[in-house]
């Protein structure tokens, strides 16, 4: 260690997209998800000691110098004025504000934060959250107090630098990008109030099928997405409620066939999960290019759903190689990007584990009574 408590060493974190595999959206509405970590894509953060406190732009992401006033325009109007930065900076706040507040020193060191990704943009696998996940895990080890936030709290806490930048989301992807490997979520209201995260158990991914990852490099826009619904969902508009409900019990049934190994019936629930966002938010909503993913998928019998919100689909062949070779010729014949996902296991390390017996407690708006949690189960074939 440096004389201030920093650590000398370059710091760096990986951190995965993600795939809902059931159950979203659900997250945003007191339901229940299925969720997977991706090796396929992934965000880095890097973290250096340094003289000053740097946060560095990407070369392509962050981009500042162009050929053109048109470049400039064609570019804005293509990517949007959103980069890695400013994630870096809501997540240093963000993680700062909450040590104050619980009285967890940090030492006076200063460092320089870097980034890169391969997440496509817009493809609703997390692309957002990866970097602020990475960020965090850098800041964590940096000061030296990864065993004084537990690993429940945290996915709050990057979600809450992600509300910084008005970002709209859940809690489904911070979570599966905290734990990694194969998650299930239950976000039920009671104890999202009373403890400000849900129950998480992390299941053995190899109970998973072979599954499929079909994207358009033509991103589109998930917080519009989210809009329309959500405010009929505040109004009290039952058939939202009864939907959004039905969504989240899908998750439920899932979880009981993938411990059963019963992938028909997982295949049923990704269709009906998809069918049921359908009816929600309406295909206007939805956008053409995104349910033509899903119905590329369905045309040769196999089960699809969004991953998120828009822009890749998680697809599942129930017939075998066969069906998956159909699928891949269907994908390239319209122009849609497909590989095989590869699953990651859980990225908790033996610190982290001994924070999911914890004190520590965090309400919805901030830190709160501290409280007593149980630790994260691992569920496998019954």
């Amino acid at each position: 260690m440096e004389p201030n408590g920093s650590s000398p060493v370059v710091i760096e974190h990986k951190v995965y997209a993600r795939i809902g595999l059931l159950g979203n959206p659900s997250d945003v509405y007191y339901g229940r998800t299925i969720s997977l970590s991706i090796e396929n894509f992934w965000a880095c953060v890097r973290l250096e000691p340094s003289e000053d406190l740097l946060i560095l732009p990407h070369p392509t992401h962050d981009l500042v110098k162009f050929g053109s006033l048109s470049h400039l325009v064609n570019r804005l109007e293509n990517e949007g004025y959103y980069g890695g930065v400013r994630l870096l900076m809501a997540t240093c706040k963000v993680f700062k504000s909450y040590c104050k507040e619980q009285g967890i020193h940090l030492h006076d060191g200063n460092f320089s934060l870097s980034y890169d990704t391969n997440i496509p943009r817009q493809t609703g696998l997390s692309g957002s959250s990866a970097i602020a996940c990475a960020a965090f895990s850098c800041l964590l080890d940096f000061y030296n107090v990864r065993d004084k936030i537990a690993v429940k709290i945290r996915p709050q806490l990057i979600l809450n630098a992600e509300k910084e930048l008005g970002i709209v989301a859940g809690l489904q992807d911070r979570v599966a990008q905290v734990y990694g490997g194969l998650v299930y979520m239950d976000f039920n209201k009671a104890s999202m109030n009373k403890n400000g995260y849900g129950n998480y158990t992390q299941l053995d991914t190899s109970l998973l099928p072979p599954l499929h990852l079909i994207y358009a490099e033509n991103p589109s826009d998930s917080g519009k997405v989210h809009s329309a619904v959500r405010q009929r969902w505040l109004d009290g508009d039952e058939f939202i409620i009864s939907s959004m409900e039905e969504v989240a019990s899908l998750a439920l049934e899932g979880r009981s066939a993938l411990l059963e190994k019963d992938y028909a019936k997982l295949a049923a629930l990704m269709n009906r999960n998809f069918d049921l966002r359908r009816r929600m938010f309406g295909d206007a909503a939805l956008g053409a290019l995104n349910i033509e993913m899903v119905e590329v998928a369905r045309r040769v019998g196999a089960a699809s759903k969004f991953t998120g919100s828009g822009g890749a689909v998680v697809a599942f062949c129930p017939d075998g190689p066969l069906q998956v070779k159909a699928l891949t010729d269907a994908c390239k014949k319209v122009g849609f990007c497909i590989v095989p996902v590869k699953v990651v296991p859980s990225v908790l390390n033996e610190i982290d584990v001994t924070t999911l017996v914890t004190k520590n407690r965090l309400g919805v708006n901030g830190p709160q009574t501290p409280m007593f949690s149980l630790p994260c189960p691992v569920e496998n074939v019954r």
